[in-house]
């Protein structure tokens, strides 16, 4: 019986060794997918279901489609592989990543940022390589259903120049109450806001005739938020160097989706004993409740690529006095289903 034992013990840890388990077996939840990497994770509620839109993180001249992720519980994702591919934007050449998804009336619309587009006034300005007047920056894409298939809907960007010192990118579409429509975006350290048109195929103007308007709070980077619980505006970005482990999420308040905007700190960082890395994200409301998540994505410790990054979940909890409490990261993420049973 003891040589049985020993001998059995023998082939077990020959399979711990060379068959790892998944890891969702041995970590819990996150990341909310085991394989590939991902990155810059849009949460929507589409029904009944869940929806996740990330960046397929890769490098500028591969990242040239779209995945999506939906669950009816926020535990259990199912992938949707390509709901966007190149050959559906004409004029798409490199580098697509941040995509964020609105219904509106029937069909849904996936707007995202593609080309990478430089100016003179850009850090990596490089005259050897770019040109003004490039084509690129923030376009649109429009669906029958959440996943697609997406198809070009302008044919060309809806925000193809740099206004503001703000690269064309990052952008986050928020409805109001009023139901307007805003779309914030920017990188460089720079953050606008506009009024986009009830169809999506532009932008309303202000009073004083400006397509946008700059709202750059301070210590911006990239990657804004904007949500509302109660009467306050909340308006949330990233810091830091995205390819590095100090990037984070920082947030202010105020009473309007215009700003103005007081800084209140950070919520969301590297945690050496978890991730590092951790940011670019959106903010999940469960309907008909109080409960909040952040979904972002984060670098695995070791992380030996630039672009080795995973899209996680975490709850996102306020104190009396409205304010963000910092985000623990974990491994676990959603263990408790949480359903759908109000529709937004």
């Amino acid at each position: 019986m003891q040589v049985l034992a020993t001998f059995s013990l023998f082939w077990l840890a020959l399979a711990v060794l060379f068959c790892p388990l998944s890891s969702k077996t041995t970590i819990g939840n996150n990341p909310i997918h085991s394989e590939g990497w991902y990155a810059d994770p849009e949460i929507a509620i589409f029904e009944d279901t869940y929806w996740i839109f990330p960046t397929t993180s890769g490098r500028f001249e591969n990242q040239l489609h779209f995945d999506a992720f939906s669950s009816k519980d926020l535990v259990d994702w199912t992938l949707h592989s390509n709901i966007l591919v190149r050959e559906d934007v004409s004029w798409l050449r490199k580098a697509l990543w941040a995509p964020c998804v609105v219904q509106n009336k029937e069909q849904y619309f996936l707007f995202f940022a593609a080309n990478d587009i430089q100016s003179p006034v850009s850090p990596w300005w490089n005259p050897e390589i770019h040109h003004e007047g490039e084509v690129g920056g923030i376009g649109v894409a429009v669906a029958d259903q959440p996943e697609g298939p997406y198809r070009d809907y302008l044919g060309s960007p809806l925000i193809g120049e740099v206004i503001n010192r703000a690269q064309p990118i990052d952008q986050a579409v928020y409805q109001d109450v009023d139901g307007t429509w805003y779309i914030l975006y920017g990188g460089w350290g720079h953050c606008n806001v506009g009024m986009l048109k009830d169809d999506f195929t532009g932008l309303v103007p202000f009073t004083d005739g400006e397509l946008v308007k700059e709202i750059t709070p301070e210590g911006y980077v990239e990657g804004p938020v904007l949500f509302r619980r109660g009467e306050t505006y909340y308006f949330m970005w990233s810091e830091g160097n995205w390819t590095q482990d100090n990037y984070r999420v920082v947030y202010a308040t105020g009473a309007s989706p215009l700003g103005p905007f007081e800084r209140k700190g950070t919520i969301l960082q590297a945690d050496p004993s978890v991730a590092t890395g951790a940011g670019h994200h959106s903010v999940l409301n469960i309907p008909g409740t109080d409960h909040w998540y952040i979904i972002y994505h984060r670098r695995p410790i070791p992380n030996l690529d630039r672009d080795h990054r995973v899209v996680c979940i975490d709850r996102m909890d306020f104190n009396a006095s409205g304010d963000i409490l910092p985000v623990v990261m974990t491994f676990k993420g959603v263990t408790d289903p949480q359903t759908i049973t109000t529709n937004p």
